[in-house]
């Protein structure tokens, strides 16, 4: 019924800070997985994390194309996150089926 997998997935994440960037594609892999099994999900437990590619765009804005010019950063990462998966199989449990003879409370009028 419970199981375990091994597997990796590729997430991607940007932000105004390094931090941010891989923090946001760190919170994406939870919707990776989820979207690759149609199981429940008990963990996720990341083992290795590789960087497939990290980037620093820096654009200069100006106040009025010629004022108070100030450069700006943004950063985007792509990486592949190699994660242990505990999952439960819905398929596997049995469900009995019971029947009730009770009668809506709104009939009792």
């Amino acid at each position: 019924m419970k199981e375990l997998i091994e597997t990796s997935v590729r997430v991607s994440g940007s932000g105004d800070t390094k931090q941010k960037a891989i923090a946001d594609a760190l919170n994406a892999v939870q919707r990776t997985v989820l979207q690759g099994t149609s199981h429940i999900i008990l963990r996720i437990e990341p083992k290795d994390v590789a960087i497939v590619s990290a980037i620093s765009k820096v654009t200069t804005e100006k106040f009025l194309f010629f004022f108070l010019p100030r450069q700006r950063e943004h950063y985007s990462v792509v990486l592949d996150v190699f994660v242990n998966v505990s999952l439960l199989d819905v398929r596997a449990i049995h469900f009995k089926q019971s029947t009730s003879n009770h009668h809506n409370h709104a009939d009792r009028k």
